[in-house]
């Protein structure tokens, strides 16, 4: 069993280490980001599954603090009304739930991040098509695997792992680093 865990630990650090080669991506998504958040846009965020946690684990980040006491930055996931998502998914169908949100909520020039380690998640896809027809900028966060998500996003970041968990603790790292720069960058403060 410990070995076991010895292998789980070292594998999740390899890949975490493999994205050392995608710094200016990251610094890209925060750039955006804050560019969004200082121009009075806003952030939306959505996935499946552990993705949705990851969504409103960003956007609570966003909008409680990260590491700075600051008022509030307008960071909305997709994920967590659960009327919402079960009207929509009774009414339209599951592949609707962020489509239909962000017709309703996202306006030219915020930023829509759409979360899926498969990159195939047909909502995710849904939801950012047309995010990206409406003006919005859109990111897409993603496994290593060829997909969907990396042709329609406005910037992509592929984890390089076809692990769902690596592929998932990557993501969360990730948007820790993110939400450190966009504080750090951010204009509103207390």
């Amino acid at each position: 069993m410990a070995r076991s865990i010895i292998q789980n630990i070292e594998d999740s650090i390899k890949t975490k280490q493999k994205l050392k080669k995608q710094v200016k991506s990251i610094e890209k998504i925060a750039e955006v980001i804050s560019n969004t958040l200082n121009n009075d846009g806003k952030v939306f965020l959505f996935g499946n599954g552990g993705s949705a946690a990851d969504a409103q684990h960003i956007a609570a980040e966003l909008v409680g603090k990260f590491q700075k006491k600051r008022k509030g930055l307008p960071a909305i996931a997709l994920t967590t009304n659960v009327s919402i998502l079960t009207s929509i998914g009774n009414d339209f169908g599951y592949d609707l739930i962020f489509e239909r949100q962000v017709e309703s909520l996202v306006k030219p020039n915020d930023v829509v991040i759409g979360i899926s380690t498969s990159g195939n998640s047909e909502n995710v896809l849904k939801g950012i098509k047309l995010a990206k027809k409406i003006g919005a900028i859109t990111i897409g966060l993603t496994g290593s695997k060829k997909n969907k998500l990396e042709k329609i996003s406005d910037i992509i970041l592929k984890i390089p792992s076809s692990n769902t968990q690596r592929i998932q603790e990557a993501h969360i790292m990730i948007g820790h680093i993110i939400c450190e720069i966009v504080e750090n960058r951010i204009k509103k403060s207390e």
